[in-house]
C-alpha cells in the first residue's frame, strides 16, 4: 500500500503542474479580465496649423474637413459609433473614431481595409482576406478618439473600417466609408 501511494504522487505533481501552465496559458491567450474593463478615452478633434506658405495653404480649409463617414455595426462583439476619415489643414488625413462603445479584448486594432462589410457573422473575417493597413492599438474601448493615417498610405485606396482582433482573426465591429 505504502508502496503504490509512493508512485501516485509523481503522477499527481505532474498533472498539477501541467494543468497550472495550462490556466496560465488560457489567461495569458484570452486576457479574460478584459471583459470587465471597460477603457474609456475622450480626445478632442485633431487640428493643425495650416501651412505657412500661401502656396501650401491654398484650396486647403483651415478646419479638419470631413472626406468619408460611416456607422460602426456589430460582428463578433456589439459595436456602436461613428467612423469618420479627416483632412486636416496640413493635408494629412486623421480617422476619428466618435461615441465608440464595444467589448474590450485583446490584441485589437484599427484598420483601414478595401474589403466591403458584412453584416452578420459572415462579415467576421473578411476584412484580412485583401488590402488593409493598421492604424495602431484601439486606444479605448469607449469614447471619442483619433488614429492618424499614414503619409505613404492612399486614403481613396480603402472603403471600409475595422476594430479587428489579431489574437483570433476577427472582427468586432465595422464601418463602410461613404464619400462625402
Amino acid at each position: 500500500m505504502v508502496r503504490e501511494r509512493g508512485r501516485r504522487r509523481p503522477l499527481l505533481i505532474g498533472g498539477a503542474a501541467v494543468a497550472a501552465a495550462g490556466l496560465a496559458f488560457g489567461l495569458y491567450w484570452f486576457e479574460p479580465w478584459k471583459l470587465w474593463v471597460d477603457e474609456t478615452l475622450n480626445e478632442a478633434v485633431p487640428s493643425v496649423s495650416a501651412p505657412a506658405t500661401p502656396d501650401a495653404a491654398a484650396g486647403l480649409p483651415a478646419e479638419p474637413r470631413t472626406v468619408a463617414q460611416g456607422t460602426l455595426i456589430s460582428h463578433e462583439h456589439a459595436t456602436t459609433g461613428t467612423v469618420k476619415l479627416l483632412r486636416l489643414a496640413d493635408g494629412s488625413h486623421t480617422v476619428r473614431l466618435e461615441n465608440l462603445d464595444t467589448s474590450n479584448g485583446p490584441a485589437l486594432r484599427v484598420w483601414l481595409t478595401d474589403q466591403p462589410v458584412i453584416e452578420g457573422s459572415d462579415g467576421w473575417h473578411v476584412f484580412d482576406d485583401g488590402k488593409h493597413v493598421s492604424l495602431g492599438e484601439l486606444k479605448g474601448n469607449k469614447g471619442d478618439q483619433n488614429y492618424a493615417v499614414p503619409a505613404d498610405v492612399n486614403p481613396a485606396d480603402f472603403r471600409s473600417l475595422s476594430i479587428w482582433c489579431d489574437r483570433f482573426d476577427v472582427s468586432f465591429g465595422a464601418a463602410t466609408l461613404d464619400r462625402t
